[in-house]
């Protein structure tokens, strides 16, 4: 059994043990995939410093979170895509539009949000979507920029069933994390709805761990716990489970 964390933040561990530690972890529980979502210029260098220590398991992205795009955002974008030659890619990401801290920044979201989407396709490769409060703003760009080239991930999916099918026939997987574990989530209603093989597992650790950690620092060998929800909503056995998200993973990024 193979489980894929299709993003996470691990390499936020600065601390060599603790890191080191928190990746056994991840190898003791078959969680043997791990994505990278890049946030900002100064993420770079944590991300190729656990892909070095970790080269087979360990898969890069970049991108700017939109919590990082102030006004000197088209600098810091060209630093990121100049380090583009330093090392292989596989998704431009996390990118995309969050209305929860700062809606005054969402028409320079937006112009982000669009550049980052053209380098993905300029590149072939998926992007891996960070929507928070801006369903519609995210959409309104996707309906716009939709095209063959367009697809990825809509990380940390917690939207309706209307929305889960919009992404859907936008070429995106669900990315399901912690949330999955949650009482009033909502997502057990929601995700028998649809197949399987529309979804991926994450964590987006350190954040939104599952119960019987919630409220607690979050890690990627928690996975199992997301994993074992979704078997339980599906009625299958979380080896299933495992086999067809990592499936779907290995669709999305291309490895």
């Amino acid at each position: 059994m193979i489980l894929t964390d299709t993003h996470t933040h691990l390499y936020y561990q600065d601390d060599n043990e603790k890191r080191a530690a928190l990746v056994q972890r991840c190898v003791d529980s078959n969680i043997t995939r791990l994505f990278l979502p890049n946030v900002d210029v100064d993420s770079i260098a944590q991300i190729n410093r656990l892909v070095a220590e970790y080269p087979d398991m360990c898969y890069p992205m970049l991108g700017m979170h939109p919590c990082s795009v102030k006004e000197d955002w088209e600098a810091e974008i060209a630093i990121i895509r100049d380090s583009k030659k330093d090392s292989t890619i596989y998704a431009i990401g996390e990118i995309g539009i969050d209305l929860y801290w700062d809606k005054t920044t969402l028409d320079i979201q937006v112009q982000a949000f669009k550049q980052q989407i053209a380098w993905a396709k300029e590149l072939k490769l998926p992007i891996v979507i960070h929507c928070r409060e801006a369903f519609n703003e995210v959409f309104a760009v996707l309906e716009e920029e939709k095209d063959a080239d367009l697809f990825g991930i809509f990380h940390c999916f917690t939207g309706n069933a209307e929305q889960a099918q919009r992404a859907i026939d936008l070429g995106f997987y669900l990315g399901i994390g912690g949330v999955v574990t949650y009482k009033n989530g909502g997502l057990d209603k929601i995700l028998p709805q649809f197949d399987l093989s529309h979804i991926v597992l994450e964590t987006d650790s350190p954040y939104l761990s599952p119960v019987p950690h919630r409220g607690k620092p979050n890690e990627s060998s928690y996975l199992t716990y997301i994993a074992q929800k979704v078997a339980d909503i599906y009625q299958t056995d979380i080896q299933t489970v495992a086999e067809v998200t990592t499936a779907n993973s290995k669709q999305v990024f291309g490895v």
